[in-house]
């Protein structure tokens, strides 16, 4: 065969490669960029007169009266935290395959200990407590293990729950309502697309033994994290989909309700649709029954852990906001994200956001990448960074 026939089919098989990878699955050169030798400035501090402990400081910004510090490091791909009924800090490491344990038994708030309790397992995300078991959801499948506090181990009981595999979004989240009921967040294989699994790009809901799973909302194309106010309403991060430019579509912050739709593939946003991925033609407008979010947030900002404000060392005015961590953008052409910010809430909208935590991007450099949140019993916020491998804790001074 003629050398040049052989060179042209090889540049066209790479083109059209190209365009399929970029139209269902979007941008893979994250996976292969190098990362970056940043990484967050961290200096001993000598303790202050009155504050709670002395801790490591780490060069991010917070609001006057608080202080944040290095609560423990080399975690890996520091994703989900989850305190056990006892206090004892949990963790997943996503790309590691673990859950990790992080003890502050004199309560100086720095880890006493980074201890491997469960590993060898498959993307390990979602982590949560009912009846005093622990539950881990993996990728294709949801967990149940015994906790022994006093040996700080975890022993497997039963698989309770099978889950279709993932593909662009692989990571799964969880949590139990206080009837018992479990909601487990699946994202989309794609970037945009219709999928062949009724799960995928859905919230489930089943019970403690993982009986008559079904959907619980749908139209999510990447509800990464889940939460639950005081009244027992479910709300979620999602992250909207690429290649519609810098701006466009928003992230979202969704309050879930049964049986309802939130538009994706077809819409985003105030349900506008779709018409880059959609070009059928319609009678009736195919985004009218959809839910509109709660919140919309700047496109590319990746939010995903959320919690709401429920801690005596934050003021009256911010109970009940919500925190929610923006891990922050890799295909934009300014990036932006990467920090933790509180939005004011009214009823079950929310009106405008501030920010709390910054600090995770350098320039144009990320130099760590917040991914979830959560308070303890005295209060003390907790920030994983999935880049670094590490824990911060904020508190006042």
């Amino acid at each position: 065969m003629n050398k040049k026939y052989v060179i042209f089919g090889v540049i066209a098989l790479v083109v059209l490669l190209s365009f399929v990878i970029q139209r269902y699955i979007g941008d893979i050169r994250p996976l292969f960029s190098p990362s970056s030798d940043i990484t967050l400035e961290r200096t001993k501090s000598t303790p202050k007169p009155g504050s709670k402990a002395a801790f490591d400081e780490v060069d991010l910004t917070v609001p006057d009266g608080y202080r944040i510090g290095l609560f423990a490091e080399d975690l890996g791909n520091a994703r989900d935290l989850q305190f056990t009924p006892a206090g004892t800090l949990l963790i997943s490491d996503t790309s590691g395959g673990n859950v990790r344990a992080l003890p502050d038994a004199n309560q100086d708030l720095v880890a006493d200990e980074n201890k491997i309790i469960l590993e060898n397992l498959n993307k390990p995300h979602g982590l949560a407590f009912y009846e005093n078991k622990l539950y881990v959801v993996e990728e294709t499948q949801v967990v149940r293990y015994s906790w022994n506090e006093e040996t700080r181990t975890a022993a497997q009981e039963q698989k309770i729950l099978d889950l279709p595999a993932g593909g662009r979004h692989f990571s799964r989240s969880m949590i139990f309502d206080d009837q018992g009921n479990l909601y487990i967040s699946l994202g989309s294989t794609c970037d945009v697309c219709v999928e062949k699994e009724a799960w995928i790009g859905t919230t489930i809901i089943t019970n403690a033994q993982g009986q008559n799973p079904r959907v619980f909302a749908k139209g999510l194309r990447n509800a990464v994290f889940l939460t639950q106010d005081a009244e027992g309403n479910i709300f979620g991060t999602e992250m909207g989909r690429d290649f519609l430019g810098d701006t466009t579509p928003p992230d979202e912050i969704n309050l879930l309700t049964d049986g309802g739709d939130y538009g994706w593939p077809l819409c985003y946003g105030n349900k506008v649709h779709d018409t880059e991925f959609d070009t059928n033609t319609y009678i009736r407008d195919p985004c009218e029954d959809t839910i509109a979010p709660a919140y919309e947030i700047p496109a590319h900002s990746a939010p995903l852990g959320l919690t709401f404000v429920e801690s005596t060392q934050m003021p009256d005015d911010w109970q009940n906001d919500l925190l929610v961590v923006y891990h922050g953008s890799w295909n934009r052409t300014t990036p932006t994200g990467y920090k933790v910010v509180r939005l004011n809430r009214d009823g079950n909208k929310f009106t405008s956001e501030e920010d709390l935590v910054t600090g995770f991007l350098k320039g144009s450099t990320a130099a760590a990448r917040p991914a979830d949140v959560t308070f303890d019993e005295a209060g003390s916020l907790f920030i994983s960074d999935d880049k670094s491998g590490a824990v911060y804790v904020m508190i006042n001074n």
